[in-house]
């Protein structure tokens, strides 16, 4: 009897609305994937880590979305392990990180040219 490997079709996800936060059932249908999958990965991956509020109810950032569609990708699409997927993901934070950073500057330059822009335009 033959084994026949099973085609995986890439899962083409939902775009990210533009919003601060989304609950666990939100993030799930974003990342599509079930609840419980998404609290069992939070003991698994230190990097996903959404806020708590009041209730021990959880709020996922936009940030915490793209870390868990990394994880499913790896796991799902990729077929890495948990401990393959931990490794593989921990050095791609950087550049979440950088890209953040990179952001952040970007803002800061921004916000400062308008405020000269400002200036110029009251005299």
């Amino acid at each position: 009897m033959r084994k026949h490997k099973r085609k995986q079709r890439k899962l083409v996800l939902p775009d990210i609305p533009n919003k601060n936060y989304f609950s666990i059932s939100e993030a799930a249908l974003l990342c599509a994937v079930k609840p419980y999958v998404l609290r069992y990965w939070e003991h698994e991956f230190p990097q996903l880590n959404p806020t708590k509020r009041r209730g021990n109810r959880r709020f996922y950032q936009r940030e915490d979305i793209l870390i868990a569609r990394q994880i499913r990708r790896l796991l799902y699409e990729d077929g890495f392990t948990i401990e393959g997927a931990r490794a593989k993901l921990h050095p791609s934070l950087r550049n979440i990180d950088t890209s953040n950073m990179n952001l952040e500057k970007l803002i800061t330059d921004l916000e400062g040219i308008l405020q000269e822009l400002k200036i110029q335009t009251a005299s």
